[in-house]
């Protein structure tokens, strides 16, 4: 089965159970209250269903068009823009007839469902398959900043010690810590033994983001050959897996990283010095118009530790993974109303994308507990036709004790709508734009 079943596959089924419990949210406390829900549908019905019976008052189907899904309660202005039922008398077993305090929690219904599951979620992942952790002595030559990262004081060969005082399970986990988490200051270990704590910038994050350098920091490996392309500079030079570049144009390499920023945009011809087993040579060889020559780098030396985690232990860093998840995605959504960010939304193939491209349980619920926080926080967003539009006017409704008028929750909706239906476009057709131009 192609990779791209596989994601798909794997979409539709993390979709299907996140919408379908969602809609149990709302579901399960409208029937506590005594409200009537006259459809139970996963996916929308436009014109006709796939599936579809009736049980009590309750239609439950499956619609043909995978955009979500819904319950449709009686006496509820929703997305079925249903105004018959709102200009006859309320009834008792009508939404509209309940205390707004019991409106509010059949509302937030679905969001607290979507928000704990992907908290079990975690817990269960680490109790089932544990986690990894990537410690300092993982990386032996340390760590290579990025030009911004060196430009407030990190150098070459750096150990990370502290992050705002603690330490990380995984060292690598400083890049996301920097772009997300407002880090205040680094404790470090330079390559000499010297120790200094080094203050970040408040736009740190910032930075990161406008220069592309999205790893401030990457592990130093040795210049060492894992494989040569075939019929490029380097296979035609004679460079072969394992050898150990030791000089480009007369300069000293140590790390790969100086190597390949030596070597980026340079179309000129060079000379490197290798040692291949106990002998040295130079060879001579001209990059390509991008600079390349055919080389990948070989990992050598970092190994992640497996650590296996007691049912306390899944609870409580469970619990902290998915509240650091719903930080992050919050955090960074400021970034999506700049041009770069905007041209980075993506739509169902990005999250398609989430998934792993071969058969993997742990990859599969990773995602879908990602992407049960995301429909978590994007569903609570104040805007008309979502579930926070309606927290929105129940919470006007509690504070000044007025309902908005009829009409106004219609034109909410309707605007509410469009306004998500020409997001979903635009991030769909980043995804095609994506697809075709490879950006």
């Amino acid at each position: 089965m192609s990779p791209f079943a596989i994601k798909a596959i794997q979409l539709f089924m993390s979709l299907s159970l996140l919408i379908i419990l969602h809609e149990l949210g709302h579901f399960i406390p409208a029937r506590i209250f005594k409200t009537r829900v006259e459809k139970f549908f996963l996916f929308f019905d436009v014109n006709f269903a796939l599936f579809k019976k009736k049980i009590g008052d309750t239609v439950y189907g499956i619609g043909w068009l995978p955009l979500g899904g819904y319950v449709k309660i009686a006496g509820m202005i929703d997305e079925s823009m249903d105004t018959e039922q709102m200009k006859q008398p309320p009834q008792p077993w009508e939404f509209r007839s309940k205390p707004a305090w019991q409106r509010l929690i059949i509302m937030l219904g679905g969001v607290t469902v979507n928000l704990i599951l992907g908290f079990l979620i975690y817990m269960m992942i680490l109790f089932v398959w544990g986690k990894n952790t990537l410690t300092n002595e993982a990386i032996p030559m340390g760590l290579g900043p990025s030009p911004i990262a060196q430009a407030i004081g990190f150098e070459n060969g750096d150990t990370i010690l502290r992050v705002d005082g603690a330490e990380l399970d995984n060292v690598l986990e400083v890049n996301r810590y920097l772009f997300l988490r407002g880090v205040e200051e680094i404790e470090v270990a330079h390559a000499n033994g010297r120790k200094e704590f080094i203050a970040i910038p408040e736009d740190f994050g910032q930075q990161m983001f406008e220069s592309g350098e999205m790893q401030a920091f990457r592990p130093l490996l040795s210049p060492v050959i894992d494989s040569v392309v075939p019929n490029m500079a380097a296979d035609q030079a004679g460079l072969k897996a394992n050898d150990l570049i030791l000089a480009l144009d007369n300069q000293p390499i140590t790390y790969w990283a100086q190597f390949t920023n030596k070597l980026k945009d340079n179309t000129d011809p060079i000379a490197l010095v290798i040692q291949r087993g106990e002998e040295i040579d130079t060879l001579k060889l001209t990059p390509n118009e991008e600079g390349k020559i055919g080389v990948n780098k070989l990992y050598t030396g970092i190994e992640s530790t497996h650590i296996d985690l007691s049912l306390m232990e899944s609870i409580q860093q469970g619990f902290s993974y998915g509240y650091w998840t719903l930080y992050e995605y919050v955090a960074q959504f400021k970034y999506v109303f700049t041009k770069k960010g905007a041209s980075q939304v993506g739509g169902f193939g990005a999250i398609g994308n989430l998934f792993p491209d071969s058969w993997d349980w742990q990859g599969f619920w990773y995602s879908t507990a990602l992407i049960s926080i995301i429909l978590a926080f994007m569903n609570i967003l104040p805007i008309p036709a979502l579930d926070g539009g309606h927290v929105m006017f129940l919470l006007y409704e509690i504070i000044t004790g007025r309902k908005p008028h009829d009409k106004v929750m219609e034109y909410a909706q309707v605007i509410g709508f469009f306004l998500i239906l020409g997001l979903v476009l635009f991030a769909n057709g980043n995804d095609v734009y994506r697809y075709l131009f490879g950006n």
